[in-house]
């Protein structure tokens, strides 16, 4: 089979060109949910933008490359979304941009980690200290691990504010109560007294949200701020980041695995394979158009409302071992469309659209050529 004929039949295995993407749901299953009511604007102010970022950790096994020459941009007013499965590198790569890898035994590298003008890998902590929390903040997977057991919840929310904008106890105990508001949480000057352990789980994450966001960030990382939650807190989380961020224009990167959660929210992807962003592309393009094999198969393993006695199609095989990873494609061991180049080299960038971009040698316009050298070699 030629490299022609193998996209080919990549493309016509795709999922299927009239299924409705507003009918996946934030289970991850495929049903009807409601569009998004909030209008938001994305502009083409790029706020983010991560060139060529490796984070590995010595550890005595040796050397994990846990995150490999990962590269995406953000704009303002805009949700991207990282995916992948577990042990991808995605929240690696958060905390890489949040400067929480602690070094040693963590070691970071990179052409640019620039947030706006300022490179954040050149920063001293010092430095970074003034950004952690109110130029960038972050919303861990457990809220009840997040917050302080012995700390009132109002005083959790006032330290941030109080620190970052010199604002008085009376100033940002109001301020705090406003947050409370705009994350739905009833009576606040009352709830404002009350410890962690008083709030259900679902509660508990609007109050983590509520400290992300005091401070007025331009940039929000939400790690799989669902995880955690039943899937009736989980609609009603989602709704309010629609709601937030059409209220303040924040910009979102959302770590997750749930393609639920991906569907409903995110204006682009970046799906993550073994420490690499390997597809990129706006959400219909990954939906209905992917294109690297990895991101079909991540696809096609979601069970599917709309297929009566339908077979799920796991992935075979196991991620590459990432203290030793391949020199080629990472996927190519368990890639039905493997290729003798796809295991020796690793592939440049193809870009499909202006938005949708694979690193699959199944796009490259050079794989052809490469195929029929092979076989004149052998």
């Amino acid at each position: 089979m030629t490299g022609k004929q193998i996209a080919e039949e990549l493309a016509r295995t795709r999922l299927e060109d009239g299924a409705d993407l507003d009918a996946v749901d934030h289970t991850g299953k495929r049903g009807k949910v409601v569009k998004p009511k909030k209008h938001k604007t994305v502009t083409d102010e790029r706020i983010l933008s991560v060139q060529d970022l490796h984070v590995t950790f010595n550890t005595y096994g040796g050397t994990v490359q846990a995150v490999r020459g990962v590269n995406f941009d953000l704009y303002k007013g805009e949700t991207l979304a990282i995916v992948g499965e577990s042990g991808c590198g995605k929240s690696v790569t958060s905390n890489a941009i949040m400067g929480l890898i602690q070094q040693p035994p963590g070691k970071i590298s990179s052409k640019g980690v620039h947030f706006k003008t300022r490179d954040l890998t050149k920063l001293s902590k010092k430095e970074m200290r003034k950004i952690q929390g109110v130029d960038i903040s972050m919303i861990f997977q457990d809220p009840m691990t997040a917050l302080n057991p012995t700390l009132t919840i109002g005083e959790q929310l006032t330290e941030g504010v109080k620190q970052h904008k010199n604002l008085g106890k009376a100033e940002a105990k109001e301020r705090a109560i406003d947050m409370l508001k705009l994350v739905g949480i009833p009576n606040p000057e009352e709830r404002l007294k009350q410890y962690p352990h008083q709030f259900s789980g679902g509660m508990r994450q609007r109050i983590v949200i509520a400290i992300a966001l005091i401070c007025e960030p331009e940039l929000l990382i939400a790690d799989e701020p669902t995880t955690a939650l039943d899937v009736t807190i989980q609609a009603q989380i989602l709704e309010l980041f629609e709601e937030i961020q059409s209220k303040t224009g924040v910009s979102i990167i959302l770590i997750t695995h749930d393609l639920g959660v991906v569907a409903k929210i995110a204006d682009r992807i970046a799906v993550m394979y073994a420490g690499k962003v390997i597809e990129t592309g706006d959400k219909r393009e990954i939906f209905y158009n992917p294109q690297h094999p990895y991101t079909k198969g991540l696809l096609n393993s979601v069970p599917r409302l709309d297929l009566a006695g339908g077979e799920l199609k796991p992935i075979d095989g196991t991620p590459p071992d990432l203290f030793a990873p391949p020199t080629g494609c990472p996927f190519a061991a368990r890639c039905p469309f493997s290729m003798d180049v796809c295991t020796n080299v690793y592939p440049e960038v193809t870009a499909l659209s202006g938005t949708h971009k694979v690193d699959c040698w199944l796009q490259d316009p050079r794989a052809q050529k490469l195929i029929e050298e092979q076989a004149f070699a052998r």
